[in-house]
């Protein structure tokens, strides 16, 4: 595990598939498409896998750099900053410090101040229907 750049603590992640790194990625504004598994202490607490179809589940989608808890934004800042770097296909593992997960807040069996583990995986990124560009990505 390494760990990223602009967390204090930091965020440890480490890729399962794909290739990529703490910077670059998906720019802020853009929007995306992610499957994820949220962990504490192995049991599974949190997943969009779950459900029918080919791959199971349904994705979540969120605008990167919105606050966690706004609209249009993640559930927890941690989806925010373990994005970085990521390219479409990265399955990233992170071990998420309670900073970055639901604080001194107990969040189903997650107890107030727990670590937990997300597994993030980046299915898409929206294109503006007008530029056919992502939304934030430099020209």
């Amino acid at each position: 595990f390494q760990p990223t750049r602009e967390t204090t603590p930091p965020i440890l992640y480490y890729d399962l598939q794909g290739a990529s790194g703490a910077t670059g990625g998906v720019p802020k504004g853009a929007r995306v498409a992610v499957h994820y598994d949220l962990k504490f202490r192995s049991v599974t607490v949190g997943t969009s896998r779950q459900g029918a179809g080919v791959t199971g589940g349904t994705p979540i989608g969120f605008t990167v750099g919105q606050p966690a808890g706004e609209p249009g934004g993640p559930f927890i800042q941690a989806f925010n900053e373990g994005i970085k770097g990521m390219g479409v296909g990265t399955v990233r593992r992170m071990i998420v410090p309670p900073e970055y997960a639901y604080g001194p807040n107990e969040v189903m069996e997650i107890p107030a101040n727990g670590t937990v583990t997300l597994d993030l995986e980046l299915l898409s990124v929206a294109k503006d229907p007008i530029t056919r560009g992502v939304k934030g990505a430099q020209e």
